[in-house]
């Protein structure tokens, strides 16, 4: 039987203090009774001695010290889950938000889910199509992967995000999206299901929304939410899922305020020294299981302040996940979209699913000397601006028109181009074929033979 306790021992922003509890747990739900009828709930984030710290869902206005009854459920924030939340729109605790009433379903899972065993993961092997020669063929996507996009405020990572959803494929039956959007304007959350509405492809996307003015509170658990979405369809009923997750730095930000809040001392930038165990938690949530159909893939996405790439936030996500992709302002305001820096970005787990059995057999050839070269573009152009152009070697040129030519036709794509594996792979030899055979250090003969001499006769 749960028992009820009268009075509060005070109130702080979003957390209530209640003393004098027994066999409380840690992250319990929790429910306010006040002004006899009214009702909100919260959960403990901290137990103090015999007092319950809780954080409350909505607002404390109107919560009285003295005569609110707070009832501990015995159990954790659950959502409802069942095949019918494909389609779905929710808010950042897991409430329809599309009119279409509540989840019917006697299936709850915990929202804070279960690690997965070490010994029990496979390694990702399959590669996710995009349609974006960018990640396709440069940073190539895992089935499984946990691959963050670090942006820069105001840069087109939104519009990056409903690409990827609108084009991404697996190859096999049974693939689904989940999105979970963390802080976003109610215009940015409309231009999101406008875009998967008029594309077709909501009727297999599972969406969390939380807004700007929606409680801070909210804003840490929406991850979470749709995480158990994930995991249910992909352990429970075999889909692969693609999570994309954004803007994970308004994550941080709540819960940055949320430890204010509470008085803990604070960690670089103000952040709360457990940050970096908070983002774990949640990438960690992506994988496969031995002997389970089902995947989860994570694509989080992050805005870097001041675009700070040591800021504490893609600072620790670099640690944790297998790769990044980095959006570059100088391209983006020249026009190239995506705006994606090569030399920045990298996939971990690229290596492992490209080649004969998942994209092509040239794939990592072509990759690796288009890295190169591109590399080499910089070199250049760093040159140029010293000695100037005409100065430049008739190789450096080359370079400097290899370079313009690969931003160009390869990374700018624009938004509604959705390129195969063997577009992307064809473009890239047939750039390739503007610099010099002695140049190209990174393929062997037979690549040189196939995709550059034989290309060139012809």
């Amino acid at each position: 039987m749960n028992i009820e306790y009268v009075g509060l021992k005070s109130i702080n922003g979003p957390l209530v203090a209640v003393e004098g509890v027994k066999g409380v747990a840690y992250e319990e739900t929790v429910e306010l009774v006040f002004h006899e009828t009214e009702k909100r709930a919260g959960r403990v984030i901290a137990i103090e001695g015999d007092t319950a710290i809780i954080q409350m869902f909505d607002t404390t206005e109107g919560i009285s010290l003295q005569n609110t009854r707070t009832r501990f459920t015995g159990r954790p924030m659950e959502l409802a889950v069942s095949p019918n939340i494909l389609g779905r729109v929710f808010d950042g605790a897991g409430r329809p938000k599309d009119g279409l009433g509540a989840i019917r379903s006697s299936k709850k899972l915990d929202i804070n889910g279960s690690p997965i065993n070490p010994v029990s993961r496979e390694y990702p092997h399959d590669y996710i199509h995009t349609g974006i020669s960018a990640i396709d063929g440069l940073t190539t996507l895992i089935k499984g992967q946990k691959l963050p996009i670090f942006s820069g405020s105001g840069m087109l990572h939104n519009e990056l995000a409903v690409q990827i959803v609108k084009q991404a494929n697996v190859r096999g039956a049974g693939y689904g999206i989940v999105f979970a959007a963390m802080g976003v304007k109610n215009d940015v959350a409309q231009y999101f299901i406008r875009s998967f509405e008029e594309s077709g492809v909501l009727e297999r996307v599972v969406m969390f929304l939380n807004v700007a003015n929606d409680p801070i509170i909210e804003r840490v658990l929406t991850p979470r939410c749709a995480l158990t979405a994930a995991e249910y369809l992909a352990f429970e009923l075999g889909m692969d899922i693609l999570v994309i997750m954004t803007d994970m730095t308004s994550y941080a930000e709540a819960l940055r305020e949320l430890s204010s809040a509470k008085g803990e001392v604070p960690g670089r930038k103000g952040y709360p020294g457990y940050l970096y165990s908070k983002l774990a938690s949640i990438y960690e949530r992506a994988g496969k299981i031995k002997g389970i159909k089902g995947s989860v893939t994570q694509i989080p996405i992050l805005t870097m302040p001041n675009d700070d790439i040591t800021h504490p936030v893609p600072d620790l996500t670099g640690y944790i996940t297998e790769g990044q992709i980095v959006l570059d302002r100088e391209l983006s305001q020249r026009g190239v979209y995506p705006p994606v820096s090569i030399l920045m970005s990298l996939s971990r787990l690229m290596k492992d699913g490209i080649g004969e059995n998942y994209t092509r057999g040239d794939h990592f050839a072509c990759s690796n000397q288009l890295y190169s070269s591109y590399s080499r573009v910089s070199d250049a152009r760093s040159l140029a601006s010293v000695i100037g152009e005409e100065d430049l070697s008739p190789v450096d040129k080359q370079y400097l028109k290899f370079g313009r030519a690969f931003e160009e036709r390869f990374l700018n794509q624009g938004f509604n181009v959705n390129r195969s594996i063997d577009q992307t792979l064809n473009l890239g030899w047939e750039l390739l074929r503007m610099l010099p055979i002695s140049e190209l250090d990174r393929l062997g003969e037979k690549e040189i033979n196939s995709f550059i001499k034989t290309a060139s006769e012809e």
